[in-house]
């Protein structure tokens, strides 16, 4: 059973690799989101196949939306002081749209996720992205800490 779900996790690291492009960085990083999500929601194989492509598919869209949250942003940053009231109200709509977007998004994927899971690694779920995104500040802070210490040790 831990040789399936094990193949599991490295398949779908893989495609989700192909579907992100080809940085290497970014293939660990999935790698061990995959790892953590599964270890935290302790999902068995049979559940982790019907999981990781909902949940992929989900990320996916997310991240788009959230591209153009940062193009709207981008935008204002660079021609927000040239920008008419009509136009400016348009960015804040849109963004706005995009907000609720983004909350339509996840009530829709919570819904199919009651579909493969049951209601409790649903739950372990949505407090294993909060871990995950706590740990991984966590790891950048400590590297810049120590970036720190090794600079002032020059």
């Amino acid at each position: 059973m831990k040789r399936g779900a094990a193949f599991l996790i490295i398949l779908t690291t893989i495609s989700f690799s192909l579907v992100r492009g080809q940085n290497p960085n970014m293939e660990k990083l999935n790698a061990y989101k995959i790892a953590f999500f599964t270890k935290k929601m302790n999902l068995s194989s049979q559940e982790a196949e019907k999981f990781w492509p909902l949940y992929n598919e989900f990320q996916d869209k997310k991240f788009r939306i959230q591209q153009e949250k940062v193009l709207l942003n981008r935008n204002f940053n660079q021609n927000g002081a040239t920008m008419t009231d009509k136009e400016l109200t348009e960015a804040g709509d849109n963004y706005i749209a995009l907000e609720v977007k983004g909350t339509s998004l996840s009530q829709e994927y919570h819904n199919r996720f009651k579909d493969v899971l049951p209601p409790a690694k649903i739950i372990r779920l949505y407090q294993a992205e909060n871990q995950y995104k706590l740990q991984l500040l966590n790891e950048l802070q400590d590297r810049k800490q120590q970036g720190r210490g090794n600079l002032m040790q020059r």
